[in-house]
């Protein structure tokens, strides 16, 4: 979304997140004595906000702010929203998914970032299956998911009007009906670079489309040919992916740092990403949002093996990932202009989580250079959970940590980072 709307996240008394947006764009003014219409950036934030609470029936809580001028203003009623979700979903159980939603299905693709579970069936040592992984997800059980709870793409869910998530492509869940609200093929450790997605037996990213064509078939089976176009055609496709490449590949691997320097393998990275992005276009992708990549010196992971005990991230890996992201950014740009039809929307997690990281308290944390569960310190361990310290090696109270393990957020910075993108994606929308 261009304009000068950036919202950042400000912890409430009660341990939520509120919004609190910086300037943006004047207002368009009224006639003299009449009320004055919103700047045509704030009534698209309307429109989303509106439109999500109309499907819950709380829609009269934007009667009044969609007039107002200030952003904040629209922001309270927005939070006010958001708060009593829970309650109208219980309240709206007669209605069906389609009913709420804003679009039709989510399909993702990418790496850890966004991986809800299809890890849990490969051989490979990138797992999230295990205690303490998921402990306050609402089952209270391991999904996969490499967080404590909830993902931020799980949360743009629930924003975009889902009561339920897309299941693990893998998993038994993704079948019949269940695939009418998409699906998901991301897989931990996988990325642009596909040699090193399979070296850790990871999805790489073209077996990832090759399980979307798949899927589609399936999907034509369950939902009929001209509904399941209709689905492919209006779903919002998700990308997450380049931290693994980074952080678990080329930093690590002196045959890629020695030969390439971190500029150069990303070119061949953003060459992969263009050539994803047209083979998914080719299979009827329009509306894609694809994550940057996320401040990597500022992993708990990035500290350990490269901060040397210094304070503060690493800032010589965050200088490589802002050149990375704006690569990607231009060539996404590029692509939006050679593929009719396409809307490519980058959402900027790096700002979001680098304010998180360096003004924690500004924010309602506590820890940001440790993960809330214990890592190794050697290989993989340095990056996940420890299975074997759950009782001493886990935090008691992981909304004070920006960090669940070494590499990804806890579910209350997730929270915060989806909070802080969501009126970036509206583009995608309609």
């Amino acid at each position: 979304m261009t304009g000068g709307l950036r919202a950042n996240i400000v912890s409430s008394r009660g341990g939520r997140s509120a919004l609190r947006t910086s300037p943006i764009p004047p207002r368009v003014a009224g006639n003299q004595g009449s009320k004055q219409s919103l700047h045509p950036e704030n009534q698209l934030q309307c429109l989303i906000s509106s439109r999500v609470a109309g499907g819950f029936g709380l829609s009269h809580h934007f009667t009044h702010a969609c007039m107002r001028t200030t952003p904040g203003q629209i922001m309270h009623a927005w939070g006010t929203v958001k708060a009593q979700w829970p309650e109208a979903r219980s309240g709206n159980s007669g209605k069906g998914q389609e009913s709420t939603a804003l679009v039709p299905a989510i399909m993702t693709f990418g790496d850890s970032s966004v991986d809800v579970g299809n890890n849990n069936y490969l051989p490979t040592l990138f797992k999230a299956n295990y205690p303490p992984y998921g402990r306050d997800f609402t089952t209270h059980r391991p999904t996969g998911r490499f967080s404590n709870g909830k993902l931020a793409t799980d949360f743009t869910a629930e924003t975009l009007g889902f009561t339920s998530f897309a299941p693990a492509y893998l998993s038994p869940e993704a079948s019949g009906k269940n695939l009418l609200i998409g699906a998901n093929f991301a897989s931990a450790a996988a990325g642009f670079d596909e040699k090193a997605a399979l070296a850790k037996h990871a999805i790489p990213l073209s077996k990832q489309l090759q399980y979307f064509r798949e899927y589609k078939g399936k999907l034509g089976r369950v939902a009929g040919a001209n509904k399941s176009a209709s689905i492919i055609k209006d779903s919002i496709y998700l990308l997450g992916a380049g931290t693994a490449d980074f952080l678990q590949n080329y930093y690590v691997n002196p045959r890629l740092n020695k030969v390439y320097t971190a500029d150069q393998y990303g070119l061949s990275l953003v060459g992969s990403f263009t050539r994803f992005v047209k083979d998914l276009y080719g299979l009827g992708a329009r509306k894609l949002g694809v994550t940057s990549l996320p401040p990597l010196g500022c992993l708990p992971a990035a500290i350990t093996l490269f901060g040397f005990h210094k304070p503060g991230c690493v800032s010589g890996i965050n200088a490589d990932v802002q050149k990375f992201n704006k690569r990607i950014d231009s060539a996404s740009k590029a692509l939006q202009k050679q593929l009719p039809g396409l809307k490519i929307v980058i959402f900027d997690i790096y700002k979001p989580l680098y304010d998180i990281v360096n003004s924690t308290s500004n924010y309602g944390f506590k820890e940001a250079r440790r993960g809330c569960c214990k890592t190794g310190r050697v290989g993989a361990t340095v990056f996940l959970c420890n299975p074997t310290t759950l009782a001493a090696g886990t935090c008691s109270n992981a909304t004070e940590y920006v960090f669940w393990d070494g590499v990804h957020p806890s579910e209350a910075a997730n929270q915060a980072i989806a909070d802080a993108l969501i009126f970036q994606g509206i583009g995608l929308i309609g």
